[in-house]
């Protein structure tokens, strides 16, 4: 069966993030190598560790924008691979209300992470339902903010996130959704840190981000996020890159999709160490 492409170039998988429980999902993205999410998890872990030393928050809270069915938060907490998910729920024979209260056992003998909160957004409602009822997710945000502003419910959830990551949506995101996540909060900016495939330009992200008070940096190196799906998105994601002048020599052209990472941190404040000093 052909995989359709999505109006950005690739391929679409909106089939498989409409289903109530991840079964399909992980089987797809076990087919397709997709790995960015295990790749970014020791990322993710530094950038935990350096709010925590920085801010002297004991109990940080990360908000996943994209989050599907909780998939960071399950490599973060479980401490797990992407492959052994998706052996976890290929061998899984459940129903759905089984396979929830399993996945609920198994978080409660093996959270690694029991002094994170671990928020999620999405515009997949059964995605956010499963990540939500197995406790993978504390709580979560179903809502498109790049055709409106939050409600006040979902800003005071947005408001309370820490460190914001993403391994996928920003694309399908722009600037209008990072900047109303940034600004959920009055006076307090979340770090960021994005997975961005070469195919998207995050400056105009940057940005915009600068004109909030941040600081944005390209991190070295690139991430393999999954194989083509198909020879048609292959081509695609090619003549895209091409046109943006963008080297593909022994990555793209190999097989696979590959994304950068940026960190986005807000600066201090100027008046912050003359206060601090009295």
């Amino acid at each position: 069966m052909a995989v359709p492409l999505h109006t950005t170039g690739k391929a679409s998988f909106d089939d498989i993030y409409d289903r109530p429980d991840p079964r399909d999902y992980y089987a797809r993205m076990s087919d397709l190598d997709y790995r960015i999410p295990e790749l970014a998890k020791p990322v993710f872990q530094q950038q935990i560790r350096e709010y925590r030393a920085s801010a002297r928050v004991d109990t940080p809270t990360v908000l996943d924008l994209g989050c599907s069915y909780g998939v960071n938060a399950a490599l973060l907490r479980l401490d797990a691979t992407m492959s052994e998910l998706a052996e976890h729920y290929s061998t899984a024979k459940d129903d759905r209300t089984a396979l929830v209260a399993a996945d609920r056992a198994l978080l409660g003998t093996r959270d690694t992470l029991p002094d994170v909160r671990f928020l999620g957004m999405d515009a997949s409602a059964p995605a956010l339902a499963y990540a939500r009822e197995t406790g993978l997710l504390h709580d979560t945000v179903h809502a498109d903010l790049e055709s409106g502003e939050p409600t006040d419910e979902q800003r005071a959830i947005l408001a309370s996130a820490d460190i914001v990551i993403s391994t996928g949506c920003v694309g399908y995101v722009t600037e209008k959704t990072l900047a109303r996540v940034a600004t959920a909060h009055p006076r307090r900016r979340p770090w960021m840190a994005h997975f961005v495939l070469r195919m998207f330009d995050f400056m105009p992200i940057a940005a915009e981000l600068a004109a909030l008070g941040y600081r944005t940096e390209r991190a070295p190196g690139l991430f393999e996020q999954r194989r083509f799906a198909s020879a048609a998105e292959q081509t695609q994601v090619l003549n895209t890159l091409s046109a943006n002048g963008i080297d593909t020599t022994d990555r793209e052209t190999e097989g696979w999709l590959y994304a950068g990472l940026y960190l986005s941190r807000p600066l201090p404040k100027p008046h912050a160490d003359t206060e601090d000093q009295h």
